[in-house]
């Protein structure tokens, strides 16, 4: 090794530690051996184009009310992963109704489906859906449903005659900047799948920029799990501290909490969702927290932020009905139209706009937190529940 490169190793460690020098050697390697294309979702082969697609399309089953088989496309879940604790609602309601579910799961990376199997069974003992791998193909049943853009596009490559549907809880265009991917996950609103969107902010988009129309499964609360067990006023606040998800907004985020310590460093910032997070501030690290867990952290402290700029995320409501008060990010009147509720703090999405509203949130004035929790919406997800049901059921049937 030459000195200047000697000497730069030696800065390096000296500034940020071995884990710095390791993140660089990593960064180095990342680009060397083009790891960047293992961030492609999908192989070529299972790309489409709305324009030249031509979907096999079974007749209606005219037996109504005979149980269904219904296949539901997903990447393999991670443990605390909302989306998919959401689309694994959806299969548990088709399961309730009497039906059949399926859970076809794509894994890029080709990891073992009995490994993934095991996350499934362990984090969502309630769903019985079978498990298989896509990459043993899609059998010939009564529909699929997609769960995502990559998962739109392998249903459609598909040549197996099916009813398709597609169930969409981002718009998953904005994961991306203009590009390859952007683009092939908006041509998926193209390709003429039956819609359920999870909140009216996506029936909006779909209905405005595609002519697509879409029913809506409301957002739902689980407050057997989120309720206020404690009533007193509290200090402290939350963040879902998500460095990989783009949409979660960490480093807008971080920028606010910064912000917010310095004006109030007598209220502790509690980060959740990764454990591996550093910010340049004092705060605790919960990690990745169970449902149970991250009720009681709300229960303790008095606000939190909330973003999630694809939709509106399932923490805002949920926060409501711990009694904290949640600071959400302005989308243009988009995820306004999905939530009406006097204690949620919309903040202009900025580092000072969301300090700015974390500081009222822990201010003299803030509503107690009976208050809040009084307000929260109680639709349970047993009404989401029944909307897939019903359009799936009209899908198939032909009511």
């Amino acid at each position: 090794m030459s000195r200047p490169r000697s000497r730069e190793v030696l800065g390096v460690l000296k500034r940020d530690g071995a884990r710095g020098l390791a993140q660089r050697a990593a960064r180095v390697a990342y680009r060397r051996m083009g790891a960047a294309d293992l961030e492609n979702p999908l192989d070529f082969d299972n790309l489409t184009d709305s324009r030249g697609l031509k979907l096999v399309v079974p007749d209606r089953r005219p037996a109504k009310g005979t149980p269904l088989t219904i296949g539901w496309v997903s990447t393999p879940p991670a443990p605390g992963s909302g989306g998919h604790t959401t689309l694994f609602r959806m299969v548990e309601g088709l399961e309730a109704a009497g039906h059949k579910c399926v859970l076809y799961l794509y894994d890029r990376y080709h990891g073992d489906p009995g490994r993934h199997e095991q996350t499934i069974r362990r984090f969502w003992p309630k769903m019985r859906a079978e498990v298989r791998s896509v990459t043993d193909g899609l059998a010939p049943i009564d529909a699929y449903v997609a769960s995502g853009w990559e998962t739109a596009h392998l249903i459609a490559s598909a040549a197996v005659p099916t009813r398709r549907l597609y169930f969409v809880q981002d718009f998953e265009p904005w994961f991306y900047p203009l590009g390859s991917h952007h683009v092939l996950a908006e041509d998926t609103y193209r390709f003429g799948f039956r819609a359920i969107t999870v909140g009216p902010m996506l029936a909006h988009l779909l209905q405005e920029k595609y002519g697509v129309t879409a029913a809506v499964a409301e957002f739902g609360v689980d407050t057997g799990i989120y309720r206020l067990t404690n009533p007193d006023r509290r200090t402290g606040v939350v963040f879902y501290a998500r460095r990989e998800t783009a949409r979660r907004g960490f480093e807008l985020g971080v920028l606010a909490l910064r912000e917010f310590h310095r004006r109030h460093p007598d209220h502790e910032i509690h980060l959740f969702g990764d454990p591996n997070a550093r910010v340049p501030f004092p705060a605790t690290n919960h990690g990745v927290l169970r449902p149970a867990a991250l009720a009681e952290l709300y229960n303790r402290c008095a606000a939190g932020i909330a973003l999630s700029f694809t939709n509106l995320s399932l923490v805002p409501d949920e926060m409501l009905a711990c009694g904290m008060l949640p600071v959400v990010g302005q989308s243009g009147g988009y995820s306004e139209a999905s939530i009406d509720n006097p204690y949620i703090g919309w903040a202009q999405p900025t580092p000072f706009g969301i300090a700015d509203a974390l500081s009222d949130a822990v201010g003299p004035d803030a509503p107690l937190p009976t208050v809040v929790a009084g307000s929260v919406r109680t639709t349970p997800w047993e009404v989401a529940q029944r909307v897939v049901v019903d359009v799936i059921e009209d899908e198939v049937y032909g009511y």
